[in-house]
């Protein structure tokens, strides 16, 4: 168990107490406004009323003792800053800070921020790679390199095993996990038989990545599936070279009964 101060109880704030605390850490919560720290009571293991930009206020607090600070503040720049440079000032082992744009982002890791998280982004990117595809159902991206998607599991595969599919020499990518039912387990092997009711969780490698020259949202990728280098056109905003993605190939039928075809790049 570990304790958190979390400072401003707007929407971003607010969740990110009630999900510490359902996850069994202590939590603090602060804010300038009663009625948001009324609305966390029932969540939160101490809450006080108090402007975070008040060096005095923020030392009664103990700062030090705590095993991470969060200044949630979003929508006032200059509280933000302040704060974020206060709790480092007086001791803070560990300081993630809201961002609501990029300079702002850069502002709050030269003012003592450990790490600044930049919310609406994060969500807008996850967002526009799960919708850019039919097939890809979750994605982490884990750094500029690798990926996790949970993806259906392709027809041709169905009824055979992993072993027989040979999914990480043919086609360079990992299965880490498979979801079954909203449940995913961790317990399979080389005999573990794919199945229509199966999700996969995958990483994958795309070797280069270049502008479509007829399209302005969509690239041409080479991408390396073990037999053979494959040339596909993809409209996922994040792609590009060494990224790790999943391949559906030739034959491969997606939902909504779609399915992947050859063609020419016109």
């Amino acid at each position: 168990m570990k304790s958190f101060l979390i400072i401003g109880m707007g929407r971003f704030g607010r969740h990110c107490a009630q999900k510490l605390y359902e996850m069994g850490h202590q939590v603090m919560a602060i804010d300038k406004q009663e009625s948001r720290i009324d609305a966390v009571l029932s969540y939160v293991h101490v809450a006080q009323i108090g402007d975070s930009c008040d060096e005095n206020f923020l030392n009664t607090l103990g700062v030090s003792d705590f095993d991470c600070c969060v200044c949630a503040i979003g929508d006032d720049f200059q509280s933000s800053l302040e704060t974020t440079s206060l709790l480092k000032e007086l001791g803070a082992k560990y300081v993630v800070a809201r961002a609501c744009r990029d300079r702002h982002k850069k502002f709050l890791l030269r003012n003592g921020a450990d790490e600044a998280v930049y919310p609406e982004r994060q969500l807008a990117n996850w967002t526009a790679i799960r919708v850019s595809s039919e097939h890809i159902f979750d994605y982490i991206e884990l750094d500029k390199n690798h990926a996790i998607y949970e993806l259906d599991v392709p027809a041709s595969w169905i009824g055979k095993t992993i072993s027989e599919v040979d999914v990480r020499n043919r086609y360079h990518i990992n299965v880490i996990g498979i979801k079954i039912d909203d449940c995913v387990t961790m317990d399979f092997g080389p005999y573990t038989k794919f199945a229509k009711n199966m999700r996969l969780l995958v990483i994958g490698q795309i070797k280069t990545c270049e502008e479509h020259p007829d399209s302005d949202h969509l690239h041409v990728c080479m991408v390396d599936v073990g037999k053979e280098t494959l040339q596909i056109v993809c409209g996922a905003p994040n792609a590009r070279t060494g990224i790790k993605v999943i391949v559906a190939l030739v034959g491969a039928k997606l939902p909504n009964d779609v399915v992947i075809k050859k063609g020419m790049i016109r």
